[in-house]
């Protein structure tokens, strides 16, 4: 019977993959998220309707599906990615969709009367989204980012089935010779509350000190 102590170090072992996966997919899935949430309001329909495409097959059909997909449906077509890759890979356009979507609605949230005003005082277009409509529309992103990454790190745990020796991994691989269920995944369960935790108090400051003076 394995001792509390010997039950922690085996899921600690994990822990490693599981930041790492948590790191790479969040910042690709901010990367992600701007992009097609810009392209969401391009002028041209062309870029719009690709956008909205893949936004709408991204958050439409399962994550769980795509990260198979992309594991073991690719390499038929004579494409095997590392299984690294394919975990960063489907959780940053997974839950980069949902977030395309944040940043389209907090774009679109900033009054127009800001643009009017920036385009009175003859900025040009980037300066325009730079210094006025952005530093606007992220503030009202952070509350609804916040809750996505926290999603996001709930996530990382569909890699233990592509062979990602993560949190969750190492669990099901205690529990299959230990039998200790209750044990391990409460334990688990603590350790995942101790990652989510930090970031949630990390979103609340950085949305309290972009707020100061700003009437929030």
């Amino acid at each position: 019977m394995f001792s509390n102590l010997d039950i922690i170090k085996g899921l600690l072992t994990g822990l490693s993959i599981t930041l790492q996966v948590l790191v790479y997919s969040s910042i690709f899935a901010l990367v992600v998220s701007f992009l097609f949430g810009f392209l969401s309001l391009a002028k041209w329909p062309l870029i719009r309707l690709i956008s909205s495409l893949y936004i709408e097959v991204f958050r439409g059909t399962s994550l769980l599906v795509q990260l198979f997909w992309f594991y073991f449906g690719l390499p038929i077509l004579g494409i095997k990615l590392p299984a690294m890759f394919v975990g960063v890979l489907a959780l940053g356009l997974g839950y980069g969709a949902y977030g395309a979507v944040v940043v389209k609605s907090a774009l679109s949230a900033v009054p127009k009367g800001q643009t009017e005003a920036a385009i009175s005082l003859n900025m040009t277009p980037y300066r325009r989204m730079r210094s006025v409509i952005l530093p606007q529309a992220f503030l009202i992103m952070l509350p609804t980012f916040s809750n996505l990454v926290i999603e996001l790190l709930k996530g990382t745990s569909l890699v233990s089935l592509v062979t990602l020796s993560d949190l969750t991994f190492q669990a099901m691989t205690m529990r299959a010779s230990t039998m200790e269920s209750t044990k391990i995944f409460t334990y688990l369960l603590i350790i995942y509350f101790l990652i989510a935790y930090p970031i949630t108090i990390g979103f609340r400051r950085l949305e309290k000190r972009l707020s100061i003076g700003r009437g929030n």
